[in-house]
């Protein structure tokens, strides 16, 4: 959907780009010569008429033939718009609507956030070949990426595993490198989609302190597994999945821990992938309290 928001937006920069350039150029300057001509052709019009009067009849000849067409009065009008909305979508900050409770209890089904766009590198915009490369996801960043299994979705997920990390999850407890990561009890979140509480948990990713949601006695369910890239990468057991991530690829769990579609369905987000970092809400209408940042 973002992908094809982006093409449309790039086929409406080059139309009115290239209506602004001939008419700046070329198109321009053509109609001020028609409109001194149409002024010239009065001359035996305002014979007889008074200073001003003349001049008034010269001036309604010269802006009718000066007059652009419609279509390139729009155009120029909203190119320098649509320039300013596709250099700030496309290279400083994007705007995303979560659509789901997967990354609950940090973010909302319909959270409106904005994503910087830079922090990983510049890419060039609709073919996303990265020419700047600034810098790369750390460890608890929330990071929006085009869904490996059909890259016209784009999700969010929370980076847990950096290439080369090894990444256990197993018994609901998570693991990188072979050091547990601990989980502090935070209360309860009462999670919409099952219409129940589940725990609520802090965790701490590398400097990202965040919160989880985790139901330690539900059943892990690891049945549905894709043919993903890398497969052969992971090892599943009764009671989790043990992966290594491969070079210039991540591995992505939600905050939901019970109720999210990530990595360990569906493998590992190729660095090609990445979006931005989400960092802030600017929107949410249904609950408009929790504009802000968050982590």
């Amino acid at each position: 959907m973002s992908w094809d928001f982006a093409l449309i937006l790039f086929f409406l920069l080059v139309l009115t780009g290239v209506v602004w350039f001939l008419d700046f150029f070329w198109l321009r300057k053509r109609r001020r010569a028609k409109g001194v001509a149409a002024m010239a052709a009065t001359a035996p019009a305002v014979q007889g008429l008074n200073e001003a009067e003349a001049s008034r009849v010269r001036q309604e000849a010269y802006d009718n033939a000066n007059r652009a067409p419609w279509w390139i009065e729009y155009c120029v009008s909203f190119f320098p718009v649509i320039l300013f909305v596709f250099v700030l979508r496309s290279f400083i900050v994007e705007p995303f609507r979560i659509p789901s409770g997967s990354m609950l209890p940090t973010l909302k089904d319909g959270d409106l956030i904005l994503v910087n766009k830079f922090q990983y590198g510049v890419r060039l915009p609709i073919i996303d070949q990265k020419i700047v490369n600034l810098g790369t996801p750390e460890r608890g960043d929330v990071v929006v990426f085009r869904y490996p299994v059909d890259p016209s979705i784009d999700y969010i997920k929370r980076v847990v595993g950096l290439p080369g990390d090894v990444v256990q999850y197993k018994n609901k407890v998570l693991s990188i490198n072979g050091q547990e990561i601990q989980h502090l009890r935070d209360g309860d979140f009462f999670e919409p989609d099952r219409s129940a509480y589940v725990g609520r948990y802090t965790e701490q990713l590398g400097k990202t302190s965040h919160r989880i949601l985790l139901n330690k006695r539900a059943p892990q369910d690891f049945m549905a597994i894709s043919n993903y890239p890398y497969r052969e990468n992971c090892e599943y057991l009764n009671d989790g999945v043990r992966c290594t991530v491969p070079a210039g690829h991540y591995f992505m769990m939600g905050d939901n821990r019970d109720n999210s579609l990530d990595s360990r369905y569906w493998g590992f987000v190729p660095d090609k992938n990445l979006v931005g970092r989400a960092f802030f809400i600017w929107m949410n209408f249904s609950e408009p309290s929790r504009i802000g940042g968050f982590h």
